[in-house]
């Protein structure tokens, strides 16, 4: 990319970073696969388990990517210009990666988080100079949603809004990136795509790109299964407010993850393969092994949307204790 804006995707190079960047916002994309098949027991020899790890993008999640698309668009069509702000209603990695973007592009940032967010998230967000409005972390995503179109309704002039939720440059982010790099790096090989439901962006855009290139490929969704879940930045559809940009019938499949085992994956993921993640990447890798096992032959790639550093403090890991401990019992009962 280049430019304060970025480059276009007739400019961009899937295969690897700059080796030298004038803007961070250069630095967006180009993330690796990581093998986790050794986390998928009784699967198939022929089958194998990459994980995109978008966790390495520099504002540390999958979220830099639409971030930029809607900020790039905005200053292309000139709905964002010196004089506006920001705005928009977010879990948290979108947020931080808008926080991030304006701070690179010189221009504030207002963000509608539920109070219930990480503190890790909360105090990056605030790191890179944005302001943040609380809303009901019982209402979760969708509260935030309103009350973030409250606070624009009052002063509309003042604001630029993303709306990552129904902005076509989210999912356009993925198809022109995301899709693109597994493409590449799979050398065309991939046949199944995994990605956890937030706004929809990632595993429409990507969906639509890898099905262009194969028609075979599959896109499936992986989804907490219950309204009361603890799947941080997951929707449940049925329960939720539907983004305008997804659109269910372009999925393959849609697979319901319980809250425990996506967290047991995380603590597997850091006992076993030295990486720390947050709770999607748990869900998406759970619903990657139920895909797995159902296979002879595949390679699946599945969206790790961030790391766990930002999620220290939450309930994540409150039961990573009592696994760990289980976890050694178990091995030391293991006859020798």
């Amino acid at each position: 990319m280049s430019g304060a804006s970025g480059s276009t995707a007739a400019e961009r190079s899937t295969v690897k970073p700059p080796e030298r960047a004038t803007s961070i916002l250069d630095l967006i994309g180009y993330t690796p696969l990581l093998d986790v098949t050794r986390l998928a027991r009784g699967i198939s020899p022929r089958v194998r388990i990459y994980a995109k790890l978008e966790g390495l993008n520099p504002g540390g999640s999958v979220k830099d990517r639409a971030a930029l698309w809607m900020v790039r668009s905005g200053l292309a069509s000139g709905a964002l210009h010196p004089g506006k702000t920001i705005i928009d209603s977010t879990s948290g990695n979108t947020g931080i990666a808008l926080a991030m973007i304006g701070a690179a592009l010189g221009y504030p940032v207002t963000l509608v988080v539920p109070d219930n967010v990480s503190r890790e998230r909360k105090r990056i967000i605030t790191a890179f100079g944005a302001q943040l409005i609380f809303s009901s972390g019982l209402e979760g995503s969708d509260g935030a949603i309103l009350r973030c179109r409250h606070v624009l309704s009052e002063a509309p002039e003042r604001y630029f809004k993303p709306d990552q939720y129904f902005n076509p440059m989210n999912p356009q982010a993925h198809y022109e990136s995301t899709g693109p790099e597994i493409w590449e790096a799979t050398r065309g090989e991939v046949t199944h795509f995994i990605a956890g439901i937030g706004t929809g962006g990632t595993v429409m855009g990507t969906g639509r790109y890898l099905k262009e290139r194969n028609p075979a490929v599959q896109v499936i969704a992986a989804e907490p299964d219950d309204a009361l879940h603890g799947l941080e930045g997951l929707k449940h559809m049925a329960s939720s407010i539907v983004p305008g940009i997804y659109h269910e019938e372009e999925l393959d499949r849609k697979i319901p993850v319980p809250t425990d085992t996506a967290y047991d994956l995380v603590y597997e993921l850091g006992a076993s393969c030295g990486i720390v993640v947050g709770q999607s990447s748990g869900a998406a890798l759970y619903a990657g092994i139920q895909v797995a096992r159902e296979l002879d032959t595949g390679v699946l790639v599945v969206v790790f949307p961030d790391f766990g550093d930002r999620y220290l403090s939450t309930n994540l890991w409150a039961g990573w204790k009592e696994w760990l401990q289980q976890r050694r019992a178990a091995k030391t009962a293991r006859p020798r």
